[in-house]
């Protein structure tokens, strides 16, 4: 080979290696690359949506950077199952139907929640009004989780089947909800067995926050570790992943997966957003301190920063993390801008509210560019 030859071909190589090692940003970024396409041989990049994100520029936003959604209320039995005899099908059928036309992944969000206001009153009373016994409450579940799961069934290609059921009291196991209270553990298990009667294909999780709480962490892994060795039909755990700029350490989520990850199950990021604000688990009352809600330059460095570790660790357990899922779309609306603080805005999500990637945005992609 002539001499020219061999440089003409290092010089090829050179630049190559030049490109890979170069960040990407604005500038150097291929234009019609999207996070779910930078992170394809990972996993599934998904985002919680409600009706309105599927017009104008948020659908477009949707299409170009997610192929999986999660429909954020209108799955859940209180909007869909108001009344026994009623259902209202309208949004969770657009929904669907968008994800459809754009070949789009659809995680089915929740069958039980144990939360009082998204669980409607008749489920729990009888004609007379009062506590109804043990087995129509079953009955109820049964035939909630059937209409529901028969009407999507291949569309939906999996579910969080019980919602936060473990409780946040640290001397306390399961939550005292009225399902608990009135059937035991028995709606759990026959939640997760009926959801696989209905769809033997879909994937079935437990889902949950406050994941990263050692001692939180402790009782999800014992119930979930509980269903598996009764051979209930569970799949996988949805780690919720509502976290902050002061939580989780590197060395907590580390746990935190390592941990889950041993029960041989499926690890779904389900919820995921990052505060720009420490972390605060109950509502409260608004401060004159919550005046300044600008996003600083300093609450923005902590939140790239802490987006960035998140998605080194997801890499990292990329054999058992298969889906992951930010809540909402941008920083135009998210849950956190009335949460744990009324009319407090927040900045948790990676694009701005104008739509445009933050920086946040292109440290989670060169993580595995």
């Amino acid at each position: 080979m002539k001499k020219f030859q061999v440089s003409a071909i290092v010089l090829a190589a050179a630049i190559v290696i030049s490109s890979c090692s170069r960040p990407l940003s604005p500038q150097t970024a291929a234009p019609n690359k999207g996070l779910k396409d930078y992170y394809s041989k990972y996993f599934p990049i998904g985002v919680a949506v409600n009706i309105n994100s599927l017009r104008g520029a948020d659908s477009a936003l949707l299409v170009k950077e997610f192929n999986s959604i999660t429909p954020e209320n209108d799955l859940k039995i209180g909007p869909i199952h108001p009344r026994e005899d009623q259902y209202n099908w309208r949004n969770a059928d657009a929904i669907i139907a968008f994800a459809q036309r754009n070949n789009l992944k659809v995680r089915g969000h929740n069958l039980v929640w144990h939360y009082d206001s998204q669980t409607p009153r008749w489920i729990f009373e009888d004609k007379d009004g009062k506590q109804a016994s043990k087995e129509l409450v079953l009955q109820r579940l049964k035939d909630h989780i059937f209409t529901v799961m028969n009407r999507y069934k291949g569309k939906i290609y999996a579910w969080d089947v019980a919602n936060e059921v473990i409780s946040d009291k640290r001397d306390e196991y399961l939550r005292p909800s009225d399902w608990y209270k009135i059937c035991g553990e028995d709606y759990i298990i026959k939640a997760f067995q009926w959801a696989h009667e209905a769809d033997p294909a879909a994937l079935l999780f437990y889902n949950d926050y406050n994941e990263i709480d050692p001692v939180k962490r402790e009782k999800i892994h014992r119930l979930v570790k509980s269903l598996k060795d009764a051979g209930v039909p569970i799949h996988g755990i949805g780690l919720q992943a509502h976290w902050a700029i002061n939580e989780p350490s590197r060395g907590q989520l580390d746990s935190t997966l390592s941990r889950f990850a041993d029960l041989g199950l499926q690890l779904h990021i389900t919820e995921l957003d990052i505060s720009v604000y420490p972390k605060e688990h109950n509502a409260r009352d608004r401060k004159a301190e919550d005046a300044n809600t600008s996003f600083t330059p300093e609450r923005e460095q902590a939140q790239i920063e802490k987006y960035k570790m998140c998605f080194e660790l997801f890499k990292k357990y990329r054999k058992h993390i298969t889906s992951v899922t930010f809540w909402n779309l941008s920083d135009k609306y998210s849950w956190l801008d009335n949460f744990p603080v009324q009319n407090r805005k927040d900045y948790p999500l990676l694009f701005d509210q104008k739509l445009e990637r933050k920086k946040a945005y292109w440290e989670v992609v060169n993580v595995v560019k």
